[in-house]
């Protein structure tokens, strides 16, 4: 097993249980110092035994402290002890500012059959004290625990395995990049021994891991490697892997390094941005190896890994038992001090969530960024008075967390001038944004609020042709006639629409996949923790809903219907005022088309059957009936 030193085992259990045997052994297998508790008796407690009177609470306490002074002395070295620590309260004392360090081996075993080692001894306990023990015991719920029916190089080579497997870390995390170092720290901070590695190269990253906790108090008791076997021996079985690593083939990289190390029963979880086809494939892939795999969305950012992200495990659902513990206790809570973390369902189900949430989190961003040009370009908002007018929409039906970080990084300044002048216009994207569009075509499902979100970041990339463009075509600039409250309200419209097509796909994929998410339990763990939290959100999550078609829920419904009108009017004068405004616009085209009793599309039917023979179905004949026409056939 791994270094014994500083490692404090106290064996316990009633008298004539065998406690100073084992706990001898057991040191000399370890290299530590043993002692016998009732060496540091006080002659009146051993005078007291001796005649047949059993020692009281008061009697023990002082005993007790010396016992807890002796162990704290000798926590740097090591050291085994064999006490009867009855009760819990005993344990507790004995146990005083002791840290992580100690180890409890339980030592239990029938009444008869103690009771005849007793009277084969010379102690100062008589037999007749052993019943008054047993009633006395409280036996914890934690520890090794051992039943002394068998031998004792058979117990102590129990006792061996469990120290050396409880030595072991209970997870390990692969990738130290901000969200790796973030849950990390988190993990370790919630008291979960974590493992940490980081792969070797020569020149740029060399130690990568070691520094690592070296760097931070909470890192203490982990270990970094650089070597991938070090790092998977280390930890406690069924192994766990968390994999934070670039997504794509650097993950399927590491997968192929990590099977061979593992057994059946071990589990790895995907924690990156990983396509959800992957994670079905790698699902399936090693489930045919008898190792789980979770895809698990994790959202937050780099403050939310550190200190309590959203997280969306899918894949085996018996794999995320083994670790539900573990994810549960690292995640945000929710406003009634749940953890915001629930299975979503099988094979991709937790990255498809997540890729959704990305594309609503493109949609809201976009959204609060037209806000702002309208207020500053168009409204003439100072960045201060914008940042003031975001505050007081925070306290509305409208506060979210990105609408909150707005309102702060608008006050930025770099000497005289606010940071947000400084920063290109040109904005990235990680490929999520990408992806959901792609799902939604291959689903089948209309998203144009997230995807004009996505063509925005594309187009806003043109740089250069955007600048030339800009001196050939005229861009008014006039001043737009509405006002904050007005654009207040047409703005949560447009978010209410926004969030109803994330749904909208997420519920084709969960059909489509068998995946049967939980809406409102997928509502509830985005209500705190991850990106898109907000107070509309939190409304979501209220809705006990079986389809997620927001836009008939009764009260984003009434909304909409409300104050419709205000986004009618934005749209207006945006485009009046040559203004560009995307996410505006096509949620505002998409509720018309949400809304409108008969589409257009019987125009777009009869063309295709026209060039293609497409066919097309009658409003006049059972749904599902195929008709063609011959256009050009004269008809009577």
């Amino acid at each position: 097993m791994k270094s014994s030193k500083g490692l404090i085992v106290v064996v316990i259990g009633v008298s004539g249980v065998g406690k100073t045997t084992i706990a001898q052994a057991l040191a000399d297998k370890l290299h530590l110092e043993c002692i016998d508790a009732d060496d540091y008796h006080p002659p009146e407690n051993i005078s007291k035994m001796s005649q047949g009177h059993a020692l009281n609470d008061d009697d023990r306490r002082p005993w007790l402290d010396t016992l807890n002074s002796i162990l704290i002395r000798s926590s740097d070295k090591g050291i085994v002890l064999a006490c009867s620590a009855l009760k819990e309260s005993y344990r507790q004392r004995i146990a005083k500012n002791l840290s992580d360090q100690l180890r409890w081996v339980v030592l239990h075993g029938d009444f008869n059959l103690i009771q005849k080692r007793m009277e084969s001894r010379d102690h100062f306990m008589p037999s007749n004290l052993l019943r008054s023990q047993f009633k006395t015991w409280e036996e914890p719920e934690y520890g090794i625990k051992i039943n002394v029916k068998n031998n004792p190089t058979e117990i102590i080579q129990t006792v061996i395995e469990n120290l050396d497997m409880e030595q072991k870390a209970k997870i390990g995390l692969i990738g130290l990049g901000v969200m790796g170092k973030s849950l990390s720290r988190n993990i370790a901070r919630r008291g979960i021994k974590v493992s940490v590695y980081n792969r070797h190269v020569t020149g740029s990253e060399e130690g990568v891991a070691e520094n690592f906790v070296q760097a931070y108090d909470e890192m203490a008791s982990s270990d970094g490697y650089d070597d991938i076997k070090q790092f998977v021996d280390s930890l406690a079985s069924p192994k766990a892997v968390f994999l934070m690593v670039n997504a794509g083939p650097a993950v399927d990289s590491v997968i192929q390094e990590l099977v061979p190390l593992l057994d059946e029963g071990d589990l790895i979880i995907d924690g990156g941005n990983s396509h959800y086809k992957d994670t079905e494939r790698r699902f399936h892939d090693l489930k045919d190896k008898g190792i789980g795999y979770i895809g698990s969305g994790v959202s937050g950012g780099e403050e939310g890994a550190l200190n309590g992200p959203s997280i969306m495990p899918g894949g085996g659902a018996d794999a995320y038992d083994k670790v539900k513990d573990i994810l549960t206790a690292i995640t945000a809570v929710d406003d009634d001090g749940t953890k915001c973390c629930a299975y979503i369902g099988a094979g991709g189900a937790g990255h498809f969530v997540k890729m959704v949430h990305n594309g609503i989190e493109y949609g809201e961003m976009q959204l609060i960024a037209e806000v702002y040009g309208l207020l500053r370009h168009h409204m003439n908002y100072t960045p201060e008075q914008i940042s003031k007018l975001f505050d007081e929409w925070g306290q509305t039906e409208c506060g979210s967390y990105l609408l909150e970080i707005t309102a702060v990084l608008l006050k930025k300044k770099e000497g005289e001038r606010h940071l947000i002048d400084l920063i290109l216009d040109k904005a990235g994207n990680k490929g999520t944004g990408g992806w959901t569009t792609v799902a939604a075509i291959e689903l089948g499902v209309a998203i144009p609020t997230l995807t004009a979100a996505l063509f925005a970041r594309y187009q806003s990339a043109q740089y250069d042709q955007r600048q030339k463009a800009s001196s050939i075509y005229s861009n008014s600039n006039s001043s737009i006639q509405i006002d904050s409250e007005q654009l207040r309200l047409a703005y949560q419209v447009a978010r209410i629409i926004n969030h109803h097509q994330g749904y909208d796909l997420i519920a084709a994929a969960s059909k489509e996949y068998d995946w049967g998410i939980n809406y409102r339990e997928l509502s509830r763990i985005w209500t705190n923790g991850c990106i898109i939290r907000s107070k509309l959100m939190v409304q979501i999550s209220g809705f006990d809903f079986t389809e997620p078609d927001l836009l008939l829920q009764a009260p984003l419904q009434e909304y909409v219907q409300e104050h419709k009108s205000k986004l009618q009017n934005i749209i207006s004068e945006s485009t009046k005022c040559g203004i560009s405004a995307p996410c505006f616009f096509s949620s505002l085209s998409y509720l018309n088309g949400y809304t409108e009793h008969r589409s257009l599309a019987n125009m777009i039917q009869a063309q295709r059957d026209f060039f293609g023979a497409h066919t097309y179905e009658r409003v006049d004949a059972v749904r599902g009936e195929k008709f063609h026409t011959n256009w050009l056939e004269k008809i009577d």
